[in-house]
């Protein structure tokens, strides 16, 4: 599937047993990452260069860095 001049190719999307989107991609030489979309307004990246990314949705956030260096924003947890 295209990207539509991005610098990364869709290779599989869909929805999980707890009807949660998902979508992945490749990034050629760099690697391949994620994102996941969640039924109760929450999202997640996984990047490909190590880095993660949640948000609740409802104000809190967090970011894990590529050398595992965690930060997080204020806000209610799910």
């Amino acid at each position: 599937m295209s990207s539509n001049g991005k610098d990364y190719t869709y290779t599989g999307h869909g929805t999980n047993d707890q009807g949660n989107h998902y979508c992945s991609r490749d990034y050629g030489s760099s690697g391949s990452g994620y994102h996941y979309s969640n039924t109760d307004g929450s999202y997640y990246y996984s990047n490909p260069n190590g880095s993660t990314y949640y948000n609740s949705g409802s104000g809190y956030s967090q970011y894990t860095t590529p050398s595992g260096d965690t930060h997080k924003s204020h806000g209610s947890s799910k």
